[in-house]
């Protein structure tokens, strides 16, 4: 009976640790690792692989700021949204709307077809210089229903946001159903998996700094300051 209830016990300890576990990957987006791995994953050099670079994107801010960050992120990914929520949107307000940071917005659509679809939509929306409004009100949208792969990220939903941001409609849809920007988010797909030894959203870049995960602003504010003390 002695031998049972310590077996029950120790079951219990080890479920109880694993939900812990759990919890720390789920809210953060990063393993619970010791120290020195946790740090090194956080800040992790690109030796050997190519640099983001600014094509034909949509630039937020001045395009003579002296950083740059690059966002590699997906609309159905919900540490991109929180990434968006929680650091994107400060970062703008304090240095982008500032005129030190320029940014970028890569479409590593890799979630599935929705995914694809969103970026074909909002890269659409920037034949009407609506990018990045529709940029937001789809992780706006996404963050809300705060489910993946559920049909959401549909047509209906697209022309919706148009119209909310008064687009001319027909602009839209023709450009929407036309598979216009396929080859855009494509190319982005593709420049994603040559910057990043391993395939994470959302991964960010300041200047040539790479950071994966949706880490606190804290974190994303503290190396943009050290690329500014640079220049």
């Amino acid at each position: 009976m002695e031998k049972k209830q310590n077996y029950l016990l120790s079951a219990s300890i080890l479920i109880a640790a694993i939900l812990v576990a759990g919890t720390l990957i789920y809210s953060t987006g990063v393993k619970n690792t010791e120290p020195e791995k946790q740090k090194a994953s956080l800040e992790q050099a690109i030796q050997g692989l190519s640099k983001p670079e600014i094509d034909d994107d949509v630039i937020l801010g001045d395009p003579q700021a002296p950083v740059t960050i690059f966002i590699f992120s997906d609309y159905q990914c919900p540490f991109c949204g929180k990434f968006f929520k929680e650091t994107e949107l400060l970062i703008r307000q304090n240095y982008v709307d500032t005129g030190k940071v320029k940014m970028v917005y890569k479409d590593l659509a890799f979630l599935g077809p929705e995914s694809v679809a969103a970026a074909q939509a909002a890269e659409c929306a920037r034949d009407q210089k609506k990018y990045w409004q529709y940029h937001d009100a789809l992780f706006e949208a996404e963050i809300q229903d705060g489910q993946e792969q559920n049909g959401n990220l549909n047509k209906e939903l697209f022309e919706k946001i148009a119209s909310d941001l008064k687009m001319n409609l027909d602009e839209f849809l023709s450009c929407l159903n036309s598979s216009k920007y396929a080859a855009e988010v494509d190319k982005d797909i593709k420049e994603g998996k040559s910057v990043m030894e391993r395939m994470s959203t959302p991964t960010i870049f300041i200047n040539e700094k790479m950071i994966q995960g949706a880490y606190p602003y804290n974190v994303f504010s503290q190396a943009i300051d050290e690329a500014l003390n640079k220049r």
